[in-house]
This record gives structure tokens, C-alpha cells and sequence, in this order.
């Protein structure tokens, strides 16, 4: 049979199969028919025919299309579709999918149509399906004969992607003023959302475009000459492919020209796809402009800082020059003196002068080397101040009775008023407030001439609290005077107005710095005034805790004549110490007991009988065992009388941390190398009494 009859033959006996074979058909006509609906209904897909007039009544579904509906049977289907193409059709969708088919078939030369649509099975389950369709004329009317598919899975992961795009644009609208969906196989854009940089390329409305058309208006209307180019080749489909191969989103700033300024933006480029094929993208624009400002001073900042970093390695650099120079002074004359004292020996008189003048030099040096510590802890995060009671009266006083025999040399005039004894006893940390005075009084009378003047005034301020007393401390001098320019530095580290060699006046530059940042870390302030040639002045503004004044101790102990022929333990691990240690104890009348090392010294006193010795001198870094260790080994020995002897520990050891870590080790004071024996015998004084 030929091609054009069969298609005939199959059009004319669509009627038999609504009637399965009643009418006057051949035997062969019913059996072709049997047979193409026995091949339509293995077919995988849904296939339906219906006519194409006013009822769409269906003339033959097959097993796929019935079982497509969750239905039993043909019957079943019939009965639930009404047997018409509308009862197929989701309700909501019909009317779209009507105007589509016909539509489509008005244009289509060969009559055919494809429509997606939803369905609603017997179970009321909705699935969403692609309709193939043909219209074809015959002599028992139009009709239509469909191959319906079930696109359910391909839907709903199409919507799911559809989902992740919109969540990664929603995502972009929290940063982004523009957001824009592109197709890069189709070269469509269609705007989410756009800025007025925008707006004319969409003619104001959220419809599709064409993507390059919209980038090349975009580039010329808004992109800075300058960045064009650049941009016109990171938003060619060819760039972008390349760029999210290797991630899946990128970004670009650039110059932009609106109302006549340069603002900056940037471009951000997501694949909303992630499947390998480069073709769906979203892509974002914001305003940068605080971004790039806060970049540019943040550059700044660091720039400054680099300078700044500058500066100040020189001014360490210089600190250190004149360091070299101000520490080579006293060990030059420590040799010098000494050498003199040998050539010397038998001359008493010339003897005991470079003896004395040894002793200064080695006093100068050990000043530098303490004030450069105490900077250095000062900085560190192991300081911390602890208040106790404090008579200021008294503290002042020791201060001007150290700093006199200075003044007196130098027949400088030195004074102090205002110490009134109701309100300077306080609540402070005393060590550090006397380090501070000391500095600034000392410096006064250091660059103060012969003749001059320097006075210490304390004057009570107003205080907000009855509990709290505010004083403002006036260290004024009649000395060379500070240069303007110079005032900004007084108390920055390592930078001094000059060196030693150019003032003619011995000192590390430190002692200013010191005396700040102690006042700055008691919420005070000091501040300087001064004039060349006139003198200086120098205020410090402190508030301190009401303390009750301390009832007066009568000292009545003679403490050297208690420690003579008394036995102690000295623990030190360096030699040429412990010789020295040894001769001034010796001369005080004591009995000296040397021990190596902290090992030593537990062996010793495990073994000692009650009361043999009268104190422990304990070195603290020392090999086999350290100072802190064995004395917490005394401490836990069995005999109270053992245990309980009072330790003093002297050490090179000279931070705060490390006194209170003597404290916790159990010892009952702590002195710094090298031995100063009033401070020994004050120590011994306490110590004893508190025994």
C-alpha cells in the first residue's frame, strides 16, 4: 500500500475507533484499526485524539494518556474528563493553552502546535505535561490526534533552578542597586532590578532586551573613558565563559561618570546554573564610593604609619647613639678611676677620691640600665599598679631628701610647700608615684645652673568626691629651658632635646616617658611649660582614694647591732657576687653561709637546726634549681621553724611580675642587684618585725 493511501486509510477509520468496528467497514479496515490502536497503546507516552469543533470531544485515548490520569480504565477516564480536551486541561490553564493551539495552527504551514500545560489526575494529584498536537481535516470533521508527555520531573527541576536563581538574585538585591538576568546563548537580559544608571537602557520598563545592546548603551552612556575598553571585554559572553570556568562568580570596579563625577562601581557576575554549560548569569552592580574612600584612607593610615615607623627608627637609632655615648661615659671612667686607684694604691688620699668617683660612674650606669627596664616594662602588658595607703607628705619628702645633696652641690635653692598632712594621705601605688617625682624633680635640678631655683608645690583641687582628694603636683626651675619645637617630644621615648655631648648634661632621655605613661596609666595628666633661658614647668593632676592617716611607728630597733654574729644563708651562683655580697655583710658583723644554687640551699636548710640562721638572701636565677623553687621547698618543709625563716630575695630581677612572683613563692621581700645595704637593713627591719 502506498505512503499517501495509508495516511487516508488511518484518516478515515478514525470514527471506528469510538464505535470499535460498527459501520460498514471492510474486515481489513477493522483490522488495521485493531492494530494501530494495539501499537498506540504500547506507545510510552499519553496519545489522544479528539475533534476539533466546538465540544472537543475525545474519539480515542490510549493506556499511557489513561494511566497518565490515575485512572482504572478508559471508562473511568471518560467519565472523569467529561470525554471533551477541556476535562483534560487543568481549569487555570485551559484557556492559555486554547488561544495557543489556535493560534499556532493559524500560522503553522503544516498545522502543527506544542503547548505545555498542567493536568489534574483522579488521585488530585497535578502533573505538568508537553503537548504535541496535529490538525488534520477529514470527511467526518476536523480533529486533533496529540502525543502528550509527562514533563513533571523536568518541570519541577527547571522551577527548582528557577528557585536557586532567584534566591542567589534576592541574595545580590540586599548589596547590589542593579540586578540584571542574562541568557547568553539567547542574548537576552531581563532587569530585576535597575538604578537610574539603567533606566534608559530598559526604556523604564522590566522587559527583556537584547544583552549586547544593553552593554554597549551601558558602556558609553556611564563608563569613564578611561575603563571602557576594559569593561566592554569583561562583559563579552566569551570573558565571562572563561572567567566562571574556574569560579562561579567574579567582580570587576571601575570609574563611573554620573551628574558630571567620577563615582567608582563594580560589577559582580554569578553563574545561577553551575552545570557546566555558561549560559545563565546573574549580574550585579553597586556603588563602592565609602568602600574606596575607606580603602584610600586606610592606605593613608598606613602610609602615615610607615612614616611614623619611620621617624621613630630613627629616633631609636639616635636613643641608641647616644646610649653608646652616655654608657661608654661612666664605663670609661669606671676603667679610668680604677686604673688611677691601682697606680695609686698607696696614696690613702687619691685612693679613696677615684674610689668615690668609680662608685658615681657605676651609679650613672646603673641608672641608665634601670630606666631603660622600667620603659620597657612600662610598655609591656605585665604592668599593673597596686594601691596601698600612702602618705604623699612623706613621699615627697624622701624624694626632696635624696634630691638635696644634688641641689646643694650645685647651690641650687631647693624647696617645697604645701604639704599639708590632712590631705595627702592617700590610696596609690608609692614606688611608682616616687619614681614619677624623682624624674621630674631630678631632670629640674640636672638642668638647673648653679644658683638657681627649684620648687615642689602640692596644691589641693576641687574634688566631686568627699572620697576622693584631687592634687595638682608643680615641679618649677630656673633652668636652660625647653625649645618650643622641642616640647611635642619631651615625653615620647628614646628622643631627648640633645645629647649629652651638646647639653653638657649626663642622662638616658627616659625619665620624662616614665614619669607620662605613669601618670597617664593613674587617669592623670602632666603637661610642660617652658621658655629658654628662663626655666620650665612641669603639673601633674592626679585624684587618689582617701586614705586614714597612718599612726606613727617609734622605731626603737637597732638593727645593725641585731643582726651582729648572726648567721644567714646567702644564695648566689655567680662568684665574683657573692665575694662582693660576702665583704659587705661581713663588715655589718654577719656570719655568712654561702650556698651554689637553690638545690644547695634546700639540702642546707633540711639539715639546719631551728633558729642557725637568721634570714635567707636568695639569688632567683640560678642553675639545678632557681630561687622562687627553692624557696617554695622551704616552705613546705615539716619544721615551722624552718619553714617560716624569713627569705629576702636579691635579684637582677627587677619587673613588678617578678616581685609578685617572690610574694607567691613565699618570700618575704624583694631587692634589686646590686646590694644596697640601707635598703637590706630596711628590709631585714620590716621583715624582722612582721616575724
Amino acid at each position: 500500500m502506498k505512503e499517501r493511501e495509508s495516511s487516508l486509510l488511518i484518516e478515515e477509520m478514525l470514527p471506528l475507533l469510538v464505535t470499535n468496528g460498527v459501520g460498514n467497514f471492510t474486515h481489513a479496515q477493522r483490522e488495521s484499526a485493531r492494530k494501530f490502536m494495539k501499537f498506540v497503546d504500547h506507545l510510552p507516552g499519553g496519545f489522544l485524539i479528539y475533534h476539533a469543533d466546538e465540544g472537543e470531544e475525545i474519539i480515542y485515548a490510549n493506556k499511557a494518556l489513561i494511566h497518565m490520569f490515575e485512572c482504572a480504565d478508559a471508562k473511568e477516564f471518560v467519565e472523569y474528563t467529561g470525554k471533551s480536551f477541556k476535562g483534560v486541561v487543568y481549569r487555570e490553564d485551559y484557556d492559555a493553552v486554547k488561544n495557543s493551539i489556535e493560534q499556532q495552527i493559524s500560522v503553522e504551514d503544516n498545522n502543527l502546535d506544542y503547548v505545555e500545560y498542567r493536568i489534574l489526575t483522579k488521585k488530585g494529584n497535578i502533573r505538568y505535561v508537553e503537548d504535541y498536537g496535529h490538525h488534520i481535516k477529514t470527511s467526518f470533521g476536523n480533529i486533533y490526534y496529540v502525543f502528550i508527555t509527562d514533563a513533571t520531573e523536568k518541570t519541577v527541576k527547571h522551577e527548582e533552578e528557577h528557585l536557586q536563581r532567584m534566591r542567589v538574585i534576592e541574595g545580590l538585591s540586599v548589596n547590589y542597586d542593579s540586578i540584571l538576568y542574562i541568557d547568553l546563548d539567547t542574548d537576552t537580559v531581563m532587569p530585576y532590578r535597575t538604578s537610574a544608571r539603567l533606566t534608559k537602557q530598559f526604556d523604564g520598563k522590566m522587559t527583556a532586551k537584547s544583552y549586547s545592546a544593553v552593554t554597549e548603551s551601558f558602556v558609553k552612556s556611564w563608563v569613564h573613558h578611561d575603563d571602557q575598553q576594559r569593561i566592554r571585554e569583561v562583559l563579552s559572553p566569551k570573558y565571562i565563559r572563561k572567567a566562571l570556568q574556574e569560579e562561579r562568580t567574579f567582580y570587576t570596579n571601575f570609574k563611573c561618570l554620573y551628574e558630571n563625577t567620577v563615582q567608582y562601581m563594580q560589577l559582580r557576575i554569578v553563574d545561577v546554573e553551575n552545570s557546566g554549560r555558561i549560559s545563565h548569569i546573574v549580574l550585579g552592580s553597586r556603588n563602592i564610593e565609602e568602600e574606596i574612600k575607606q580603602e584610600m584612607q586606610q592606605k593613608t593610615l598606613l602610609e602615615n604609619a610607615l612614616e611614623d615607623s619611620k621617624l621613630a627608627n630613627v629616633a631609636k637609632d639616635t636613643f641608641l647613639s647616644n646610649m653608646s655615648h652616655d654608657m661608654r661615659t661612666p664605663l670609661n671612667a669606671l676603667f679610668g678611676y680604677l686604673e688611677l686607684a691601682r697606680k695609686n694604691i698607696d696614696n690613702r688620699e687619691s685612693l679613696e677620691r677615684n674610689l668615690d668617683n668609680v662608685q658615681k660612674a657605676g651609679k650613672q650606669l646603673l641608672d641608665l640600665v634601670d630606666q631603660v627596664l622600667e620603659i620597657s616594662y612600662l610598655e609591656s602588658k605585665d604592668f599593673h599598679f597596686h594601691e596601698e595607703p600612702c602618705s604623699l607628705k612623706d613621699l615627697i619628702y624622701e624624694v626632696y631628701d635624696e634630691l638635696l645633696p644634688h641641689a646643694t652641690k650645685k647651690r641650687i635653692d631647693f624647696n617645697t610647700e604645701g604639704l599639708h598632712a590632712d590631705a595627702l594621705d592617700v590610696y596609690a601605688d608609692r614606688d611608682q608615684l616616687k619614681q614619677v617625682f624623682m624624674n621630674i624633680a631630678g631632670n629640674a635640678i640636672r638642668y638647673t645652673g648653679t644658683g638657681g631655683r627649684v620648687d615642689i608645690v602640692v596644691e589641693e583641687m576641687p574634688s566631686a568626691s568627699s572620697e576622693f582628694v584631687a592634687l595638682k603636683f608643680v615641679v618649677k626651675d630656673t633652668g636652660i629651658g625647653i625649645a618650643p619645637e622641642s616640647l611635642d617630644k619631651i615625653f615620647k621615648p628614646f628622643e631627648r632635646e640633645n645629647n649629652s655631648t651638646h647639653s653638657g648634661v649626663f642622662g638616658s632621655g627616659l625619665g620624662l616617658t616614665i614619669a607620662k605613661q605613669v601618670v597617664d596609666g593613674m587617669g592623670g595628666a602632666i603637661t610642660a611649660e617652658s621658655e629658654v633661658g628662663v626655666g620650665s614647668t612641669f603639673t601633674v593632676l592626679l585624684s587618689f582614694r582617701r586614705a586614714e592617716k597612718k599612726a606613727e611607728v617609734e622605731d626603737t630597733d637597732d638593727v645593725e647591732e641585731f643582726i651582729k654574729n648572726k648567721k644567714i644563708l646567702v644564695v648566689e651562683d655567680n662568684e665574683i657576687n657573692l665575694e662582693i655580697e660576702t665583704e659587705l655583710l661581713e663588715d655589718l658583723g654577719i656570719i655568712v653561709e654561702p650556698a651554689e644554687n637553690g638545690q644547695i640551699a634546700v639540702d642546707k636548710m633540711s639539715v639546719a637546726k631551728p633558729d642557725e640562721y637568721l634570714f635567707v638572701l636568695m639569688d632567683i636565677q640560678m642553675p639545678v634549681m632557681d630561687g622562687w623553687q627553692a624557696t617554695a621547698a622551704i616552705r613546705a618543709m615539716d619544721d615551722p621553724a624552718i619553714a617560716n625563716i624569713p627569705i629576702i630575695a636579691l635579684s637582677a630581677n627587677a619587673f613588678e611580675s617578678d616581685k609578685r612572683q617572690s610574694a607567691k613563692s613565699g618570700m618575704n621581700a624583694h631587692l634589686n642587684k646590686p646590694i644596697d645595704i640601707p635598703a637590706l637593713l630596711d628590709a631585714i627591719k620590716k621583715t624582722m618585725m612582721k616575724k
